[in-house]
């Protein structure tokens, strides 16, 4: 009997000890430390961040090659684990990706493509812990999600300069007799009408007509971000239409080498393709996207909130230009590009300046943007005021999309 008393006296103190150490010792209130709190702690403690990254394609597509390499070189440079998944579709597949990161340790989780939007909100809505971040989207800043954000950058300025670049070719080609000014129109490759490829082609154009005043512009799209033979087959149209210089908002190889081949001036995005075509490329503009992802990362590890939606400039160095290729470009490009990004910097010159385009022969002077973004795409947002359209400072993503005269739509089912 007394050996049961003992026995049981040693229970009973040892169920009151591993009480007292669930209930957190002598506190009556329980622990309120946030993910945010537990992540930095981690880290303090010598636990490597993870992030998560979902690409569209793979290191095949300029676009998504733009990212790895600058996802690669911020975890490099922050000292963090990446985690890659590439080839995910803009489908449900994209939040089993995005929630497989999630269960598999991942901090924070990034997507690049436009059409991954409303799977990671849906992800970030069952996994608070994590924070979700994506690329071109336009609905952070209206989701009231605190771990789910949008980021861009003001690309358009550069898309501008690479105009210019473009624009001072046709000059030279002027000069030497090869067209004449009423001949200097140049073709463009774009992947869909969303607002982002119209921002983007028109300010390409303007740029160009900034120092080519007679320039103008055909457009053929081709209902795909990464489709190398419908690229290709949308530039050599614009070659036989005339088409004396060629661009492009789409992610292959396909336009440029189709340019090379043709002998045809092209300035391509996301990259310099100086390496396949070296009589033809001028020049590229992109978007670096290290300093976002150094950002977000570093957020993390201070425990610091991430803002609904990013945009990086110039300034910041999310918007660069390649080497120009001075065995295509025209004399002088590189100290016009040094001019005009100071005037861009300075605020002298205005990418979507009103005074140099129309519209159906008008100048505008007001326009309701759909910047809160629904379904209907119901404009909401008065985009016009001190003589420009102000792309890209309510919401990160542009929503530029109006059609301005100069430059011709070939198709526009897509």
């Amino acid at each position: 009997m007394k050996k049961f008393t003992k026995i049981l006296a040693i229970l009973l103190s040892l169920a009151l000890v591993f009480g007292l150490a669930a209930c957190g010792g002598n506190n009556d209130t329980p622990s309120t430390e946030s993910d945010a709190d537990k992540v930095v702690e981690s880290h303090a403690a010598g636990e490597k961040l993870k992030v998560g990254f979902i690409y569209l394609h793979d290191e095949n597509s300029t676009y998504d090659n733009n990212f790895i390499k600058a996802a690669k070189a911020a975890c490099e440079a922050l000292d963090v684990e990446y985690v890659a998944k590439v080839n995910v579709p803009e489908g449900a597949e994209c939040q089993e990706a995005a929630l497989d990161l999630a269960d598999n340790g991942c901090n924070i989780i990034f997507a690049d493509s436009f059409g991954h939007e409303p799977y990671m909100v849906e992800a970030a809505k069952e996994r608070p812990d994590v924070q979700f971040c994506h690329a071109t989207g336009t609905t952070a800043h209206t989701q009231d999600l605190p771990n789910f954000h949008n980021a861009f950058a003001s690309i358009y300025e550069g898309r501008y300069l690479a105009g210019v670049a473009a624009g001072l070719k046709l000059n030279e080609m002027i000069e030497a007799g090869e067209i004449t000014a009423e001949e200097a129109k140049m073709g463009y490759v774009g992947a869909w009408t969303y607002a982002e490829v119209v921002s983007g082609y028109t300010s390409f154009y303007l740029g160009a007509k900034s120092v080519c005043p007679s320039v103008t512009m055909e457009v053929q799209f081709t209902g795909s971000w990464y489709d190398e033979m419908a690229e290709k087959e949308a530039a050599e149209l614009l070659i036989n239409n005339g088409c004396v210089l060629i661009s492009q908002h789409a992610d292959s190889w396909g336009a440029p080498t189709a340019c090379e081949t043709a002998g045809v001036p092209n300035v391509s995005y996301n990259g310099s393709t100086v390496s396949a075509c070296p009589n033809t490329f001028i020049i590229s503009s992109r978007i670096n996207w290290e300093p976002y992802f150094k950002y977000m990362i570093e957020s993390v590890m201070n425990g610091t909130e991430i803002v609904d939606d990013w945009c990086g400039g110039i300034e910041e160095g999310s918007v660069e230009l390649s080497e120009i290729n001075e065995a295509a470009a025209a004399a002088g490009t590189a100290e016009k590009l040094e001019e005009v990004k100071a005037g861009l910097a300075d605020g002298s010159i205005k990418v979507f300046d009103t005074a140099t385009f129309t519209v159906n022969g008008e100048t505008l002077t007001s326009y309701m943007a759909d910047v809160d973004t629904d379904a209907a795409y119901t404009p909401d947002t008065e985009v016009i005021a001190d003589g420009y359209f102000h792309e890209s400072e309510y919401r990160s993503a542009p929503y530029f999309d109006l059609k301005i005269d100069g430059i011709t739509l070939l198709n526009e089912k897509y």
